[in-house]
């Protein structure tokens, strides 16, 4: 096996999948790659992904290493760190059996992950993963012991211009499935019309998927600079404190920002913006709710999350996996049906109508004329 292409290089998995494009082989340190970087990395369809961790650590069965191998890439697994230092964007790269080179340099060698071997690894976790268990409800208590501020009214949101009153709100979310759940809900989307509430990358999703947010709240560390400039009211995430790194970039742009300082995460606050600014009804979307969610993010507990969830719970529906509710399927019996229920009239017509009866008739005599009846 031998692989060649050009090397582009970031820790950052969701920063890297911004640059790449097809037959590039993205070198990445991303210690459980995720399903949702597995996603972008496909999108970008590179030949081949060289991972200086630990694809999958054993904690839990994260799925993105196998849908990469699936979709035809080849993955590098535990690759040295060391080419972070020695490599250089745009170098170009040969793969020979896991071994790394650079033109005739040799740089070091991962194991390759085929299919059998990750679905062993996966396999493998599950023996961890009562304990991994056990540490996220343990640290989710704790933080949501330290945050129970955030639904006691301690982090009022910042005044807003957009009005939600007598509104639904759409919260988006880089999540799993968000491209499939937003699909299903479209009609909701176009009839009710929603205040539309990009979290992060998730105002980015509502612009591939035609719409224009209302809101983009976050960190700002994986919106593009396009959607940034749309026209939505930009609400910056800081830290408690009041410290906001997200700011510089938005002054960089020239784009003035609301701060809106809270713990927990994005999605919460702007689950928490959305409530108390009056929302009659809050749909989430890609949105993060459980152990393996948010383990794949990174995080070890959800105090946060489940403070607000159980806050906004009466006015919350989460859109996740709405799409596997029900597909259609047009089934042949059923087109026929529709078919004769359509000609029915027609026919009702033409049978009635003198002009369609005198032709009727004229074809009838041609036709025994032409056998000789």
């Amino acid at each position: 096996m031998e692989i060649k292409g050009v090397a582009l290089l970031d820790k950052k998995t969701k920063n890297l999948v911004k640059r790449l494009k097809p037959g590039q082989i993205a070198v990445i340190d991303h210690q459980d790659i995720d399903e949702v970087a597995a996603r972008g990395l496909i999108e970008k369809k590179v030949k081949a992904v060289i991972n200086c961790a630990q694809s999958i650590s054993g904690k839990y069965p994260n799925i993105g290493p196998l849908l990469l191998v699936q979709n035809g890439i080849i993955l590098i697994d535990e690759a040295p760190q060391k080419l972070f230092e020695i490599l250089n964007e745009g170098d170009f790269l040969i793969i020979r059996d896991g071994k790394i080179y650079r033109n005739d340099e040799f740089l070091g060698e991962g194991t390759v992950l085929n299919e059998e071997k990750i679905k062993a690894k996966m396999e493998a976790t599950k023996e961890n993963l009562g304990e991994t268990m056990l540490a996220f409800i343990e640290n989710t208590l704790h933080y949501a012991q330290k945050e129970t501020g955030l639904v006691l009214g301690q982090y009022p949101p910042p005044p807003i211009k957009t009005d939600f009153r007598g509104r639904h709100a759409l919260i988006v979310v880089r999540g799993h499935n968000y491209q499939e759940d937003l699909k299903a809900i479209r009609i909701y989307i176009n009839e009710v019309r929603p205040v539309l509430i990009g979290v992060d990358g998730g105002a980015d999703a509502l612009r591939e998927a035609g719409y224009c947010p209302d809101i983009i709240i976050g960190d700002m560390d994986s919106v593009s600079d396009e959607t940034l400039k749309c026209g939505a009211e930009i609400i910056v995430h800081a830290y408690p404190n009041g410290e906001a790194p997200g700011l510089k970039r938005l002054r960089d742009l020239g784009l003035n920002a609301k701060i809106y300082p809270a713990p927990g995460t994005s999605e919460d606050i702007a689950m928490l913006l959305a409530y108390e600014k009056g929302a009659e009804l809050i749909v989430a979307v890609g949105t993060h709710s459980n152990l393996f969610d948010f383990l794949e993010k990174g995080r070890k507990g959800m105090g946060s999350t489940f403070l607000v969830r159980l806050l906004v719970g009466a006015k919350l529906v989460d859109a996740k996996g709405v799409n596997k509710l029900y597909k259609s399927r047009l089934k042949a019996r059923y087109l026929l049906h529709l078919i004769v229920a359509a000609l029915i009239p027609v026919l009702i017509i033409l049978a009635v109508s003198p002009v369609t009866r005198n032709l009727f008739r004229v074809l009838l005599i041609q036709l025994k004329l032409l056998f000789g009846i």
